[in-house]
């Protein structure tokens, strides 16, 4: 069985990758040619834990990578659509860059069986639009949808050991193929029709989401009652209907999906006059939670004009340069519409920063930051920022704004330092 892969962004080439390090013969296309060019050589374009060391192992012996989608069309017996499917100006996901492969999958002459398993989060119903689409030309294949749950920082984890695998299909013969595709990872394959699938994504991300808000106001709520969100999270993250994951509190989500997707699942409902009421609360809860530190250091400085800011973390979060509608862009912009001076770090995605911030500084290290600032703000929970030598904390006021509650309030205290987290003592 030979795998193809359509889209090498941080999807396809996890899928891509990890599928050859299964042993299945792989081909990763893209248009991009200076990037097919760079992972031939072994370079992958993003960063993810792991990932180029399984690429560089499998390069000469299960994958290669191309720009030419008629050869793997041709050479492929499932065919993975990996493509962006970014929100266009009112939410809905755009769906162009499949119906534009799926065009391009249909002219190729080659009649041999094949499933066109699509990955890319999509709205319900977009199985039935490529389905339709290569129809035209071509009879013998199945659309499958085969939504992707990696989150990025532990991408290959997921890959390998999934919570569980699911599968949206119309025919026997698709569920037989994706069943022996799977059969060897220790994972439950849910099997169900498309549209069911194609939910379930968005479903997901929506209530992970809804956990990570929910919590994010009952810190908020902590503080003005003088309760500890560390120690709610304790009491309700024990309850097993409940659980502890996504229950910490912060300055909000960010990344790829879980903005795009409750967008989405919102849109979806409008368009069927169903009001997305707790969706919408989700999305609006979250972005007023991105104004939080500033509002607190407006609380606490009469004036930020003219205030030097040193910011440790950029990302959306930790082990990932993904600076994808990262929480860091809402704050730093907010604080230099007020007169601020900003000095940044981040292990990983300064590069990428400095794609998006042309009036931001660029630290070395997060000591080199912190020097000679009124206050330092924490917004991604990197695990170096954990573990502070107090003693190369030159700082003119000491003051921490922690967005991220990875600090000790009280050891910060004792070394002469003002803490703010949120909803913490």
């Amino acid at each position: 069985m030979r795998i193809g892969v359509i889209g090498t962004g941080y999807v396809g080439l996890v899928t891509g990758i990890c599928f050859a390090d299964k042993g299945f013969k792989t081909t990763c296309m893209d248009k991009d040619k200076e990037k097919i060019a760079k992972l031939n050589k072994g370079i992958t374009p993003f960063f993810e834990p792991g990932l180029d060391i399984i690429l560089k192992r499998n390069l000469e012996k299960n994958i290669e990578f191309t720009t030419d989608i008629e050869k793997l069309v041709k050479q492929s017996d499932i065919i993975f659509l990996c493509l962006p499917t970014p929100p266009d100006n009112d939410g809905k996901a755009d769906v162009k860059a499949l119906i534009e492969v799926a065009n391009q999958i249909a002219n190729v002459d080659d009649d041999r069986y094949k499933i066109i398993a699509i990955k890319s989060t999509t709205p319900v119903g977009t199985c039935d639009v490529i389905k339709k689409i290569i129809s035209e030309k071509r009879s013998n294949f199945d659309i499958v949808s085969n939504p992707e749950f990696l989150r990025e920082g532990s991408a290959i984890e997921d890959f390998f050991n999934p919570d569980r695998i699911v599968v949206g299909c119309s025919t026997k013969k698709a569920e037989n193929v994706m069943i022996d595709l799977y059969k060897n990872f220790p994972s439950p394959i849910l099997v169900m029709d498309n549209r069911s699938a194609e939910m379930v994504k968005y479903a997901a991300n929506a209530f992970l989401a809804m956990k990570v808000s929910f919590i994010n106001e009952i810190a908020n709520l902590c503080e003005v009652y003088g309760a500890d969100i560390k120690k709610i999270k304790e009491g309700i993250g024990t309850d097993k209907r409940i659980g502890s994951h996504f229950l910490e509190a912060g300055i909000g989500w960010g990344g790829s999906c879980f903005p795009k997707d409750v967008k989405a699942l919102i849109k979806m409902g409008d368009e069927k006059n169903v009001e997305m009421k707790i969706a919408k609360a989700v999305y609006d809860v979250n972005e007023r939670q991105k104004k939080l530190i500033v509002e607190k250091m407006k609380n606490r400085f009469d004036n930020l004009k003219g205030k030097n800011i040193a910011i440790w973390g950029l990302s959306f979060k930790p082990n990932t340069d993904d600076m994808r509608s990262a929480p860091s862009i809402d704050v730093i912009n907010e604080l230099i519409k007020h007169g601020c001076t900003i000095t940044a770090y981040d292990p990983i995605a300064m590069e990428n920063a400095k794609k998006i911030f042309s009036n931001v500084n660029f630290a070395k290290n997060m000591y080199q930051a912190s020097e000679n600032s009124d206050a330092l703000i924490i917004l991604t929970e990197w695990d170096d920022f954990k573990k502070i030598n107090w003693s190369k904390m030159k700082m003119n006021q000491k003051i921490i704004f922690d967005g991220r509650n990875i600090l000790n309030p009280e050891e910060a205290r004792q070394n002469g330092f003002e803490y703010y987290g949120i909803g913490v003592k």
